[in-house]
């Protein structure tokens, strides 16, 4: 298990520092192109976005590393939460209509969320890229997207209905460039062949 980060967000959860509440407006503004009502909120963290949907009548699952903060949402109606290592963890093929992911970055699961989705399905990302005006670095440069590198990898693989990038302040105020993107699986689902071609 990826111990450090579990520990890191655990402490983060405990010490309930500064955490936003309220969906992101990429959420709220196209969770509703979803072709059915099954949801996964990746690293979901307190659940604001787990929350949102189960609120708009979504089935959300709710998955993030932290057991702190996977036992705020036991007991949520609509909502399984569940604490899950992502070094290990094998995302379900073709089982939800939404998948969100803000604010975390795996690119070994950019894959694994494609096949997750049934066909149509639709995925809302959002999280920060590399520049050199950001006033705040995360602890890991690799969290990190380079500019294009979301278009670059989903771009064959589904419909880009939105995507931008774009310099924004982060909850604690510090400048920061964002990308997010909304991306529709395509119908038919993709073999290991068509990813490798």
């Amino acid at each position: 298990m990826a111990l450090e980060d579990k520990e890191r967000w655990d402490e983060k959860y405990t010490k309930k520092t500064k955490i936003p509440e309220e969906a992101i407006q990429l959420v709220q503004s196209y969770s509703d192109l979803a072709p059915g009502k099954v949801a996964l909120d990746l690293a979901c963290g307190m659940g604001r976005h787990s929350k949102y949907l189960a609120g708009k009548g979504f089935k959300v699952d709710a998955f993030d590393i932290s057991s702190v903060a996977i036992s705020h949402l036991q007991g949520v109606p609509n909502i399984h939460a569940k604490e899950i290592d992502f070094d290990t963890y094998t995302l379900p093929k073709e089982k939800y209509d939404l998948i969100v992911c803000v604010y975390f970055l795996k690119r070994s699961l950019f894959k694994q969320m494609i096949d997750a989705l049934k066909p149509n399905g639709i995925l809302l990302m959002e999280t920060f890229l590399h520049d050199e005006e950001n006033e705040r670095e995360p602890s890991n440069p690799a969290f990190l997207l380079n500019e294009g590198e979301l278009e670059a990898f989903f771009d064959d693989r589904c419909e880009l209905l939105h995507i931008k990038e774009y310099m924004d302040r982060d909850y604690m105020g510090y400048k920061t460039m964002k990308t997010q993107m909304v991306a529709r699986k395509k119908g038919g689902g993709m073999s290991d062949e068509d990813f490798w071609a």
